[in-house]
């Protein structure tokens, strides 16, 4: 090989990948535009009519109670809390709340907690359980790419498996940490891209190995093309590059999963193990962090 010709090769590689994902889009009637920095495009639409894939993942949920909910609730706010305190006064906003639980926790515990959300059918859903409980949540429409946040509004950010399905994400991500104010924290949950199982499609090994083009067209054979307007994985991540898209929006600290994990003596001697060999080995930490099931971090502007 002459010289330069694995970068080249490289190069090829990425270009047909990216011309195959465009024209996958395309031929759905999708946008497959590149955004800009500060671009207020979105990717993403609201659809006001329902949406098969919505129904779908609605009727998966439909037997779930807040009691299944509450210790991701709990674990939410303890690693959350270890860099900002929650009390009834923090100011606390959740994008993409999907059926509403978090929202409903955070009124019955006395929090102070808005939610976002781009699905007018996940609203109702949401809406509807908050009575059920006996509350009345705050929640609103809006799409990530193109909603004001304002500037430091908020203490507290959650992003829990939004951020892989919103298509220019590095724009959106800035827009949150410039809604912070200044020592607020941002709690990322999403996709891992080699995981051997990924919560978007758990039923099939290595799912998110595959390219995006890929990706894009298995889920829609499966699930019909209306998983490309909302449901659809844009993003198969890793904790570089969401480390370095947290430090260019202009966040101070990240940390990791293995930053957030206590070792608790309640948990198997396996679980501890592997916790407290990644805290102490760097070699072992990228390795777990390599394979866990997502990308799990707070950041704090």
């Amino acid at each position: 090989m002459w010289p330069g010709s694995a970068g080249q090769m490289s190069f090829k590689i990425r270009y047909c990948a990216a011309v195959n994902t465009r024209t996958f889009l395309q031929k759905l009637g999708l946008k497959a535009t590149a955004a800009r920095p500060g671009d207020n495009r979105g990717g993403m639409e609201i659809y006001h009519h329902e949406l098969s894939d919505t129904s779908a993942y609605l009727a998966k949920h439909a037997a779930q109670t807040l009691d299944d909910k509450r210790p991701e609730f709990d674990r939410l706010m303890r690693y959350v809390g270890k860099f900002h305190p929650i009390a009834p006064a923090t100011r606390m906003l959740e994008v993409g709340t999907g059926t509403g639980a978090i929202p409903i926790l955070s009124k019955l515990n006395g929090l102070n907690l808005k939610a976002l959300e781009i699905s007018p059918q996940l609203i109702e859903h949401a809406k509807q359980w908050g009575r059920q409980c006996g509350v009345d949540i705050d929640i609103e429409l809006a799409n990530l790419e193109t909603v004001e946040l304002g500037e430091s509004i908020y203490d507290v950010i959650i992003c829990s498996s939004v951020f892989e399905h919103v298509e220019y994400w590095e724009a959106g991500l800035a827009k949150i940490c410039r809604a912070l104010k200044p020592g607020g924290a941002l709690f990322w949950e999403s996709t891992n891209k080699f995981a051997l199982k990924s919560g978007e499609y758990p039923a099939l090994f290595f799912y998110g190995w595959m390219p995006d083009w890929m990706r894009y067209r298995f889920r829609t054979l499966v699930h019909g093309p209306d998983i490309m307007k909302l449901g659809i994985d844009f993003h198969q991540f890793t904790y570089g590059r969401v480390r370095t898209g947290l430090r260019k929006a202009g966040f101070s600290e990240v940390h990791d999963i293995v930053d957030l994990a206590d070792i608790n003596p309640a948990h198997g001697s396996l679980k501890r193990g592997v916790v407290g060999a990644a805290k102490s080995s760097r070699l072992v930490r990228q390795l777990f962090l390599t394979f866990f099931e997502g990308t799990t971090l707070v950041a704090v502007k």
